[in-house]
């Protein structure tokens, strides 16, 4: 299952077949699909991450952030959107700042270069068998 955060993008996880010497490894990883405003993206490069079609995609769920957090859901609603909103606002008058997500990883634009990088305990937590295989990957 995939959470969109309009004006930002989207994070999902996506599992991937590698090959080793012995054995097929099957690992979930990961990834983040921006989707900003196309004149913004126009001006960056991003790795381009293929969502397959059968990954559901569901709007972030404010009402279950705001039973997590103890903040109104209308609160939460309106700070993530003014969030997202400062953060393309900076991107498009190139001030390359880092977009840090909590145990997720940092979104970060560096020589027009839009790129997710996740932390080593996010993909972790996701695959424990090939985990440095996910790793490489990522």
């Amino acid at each position: 299952q995939g959470v969109l955060l309009p004006g930002l993008g989207t994070f999902t996880t996506v599992h991937e077949e590698f090959h080793g010497q012995d054995e097929v490894y099957v690992v979930r990883r990961p990834v983040f699909r921006p989707e900003m405003d196309n004149s913004l993206l126009q001006e960056l490069v991003f790795p381009t991450e293929v969502i397959p079609g059968d990954v559901k995609i569901n709007p972030l769920n404010y009402k279950w952030l705001s039973r997590a957090t103890s903040f109104p859901a209308d609160v939460l609603e309106d700070c993530v959107q003014e969030t997202i909103l400062l953060y393309s606002f900076q991107l498009r008058n190139r001030q390359r700042l880092a977009f840090s997500f909590k145990d997720i990883g940092v979104l970060s634009c560096k020589d027009d270069v839009l790129c997710m990088r996740f932390y080593y305990a996010c993909v972790t937590g996701l695959e424990s068998k090939a985990s440095r295989i996910a790793l490489l990957h990522t």
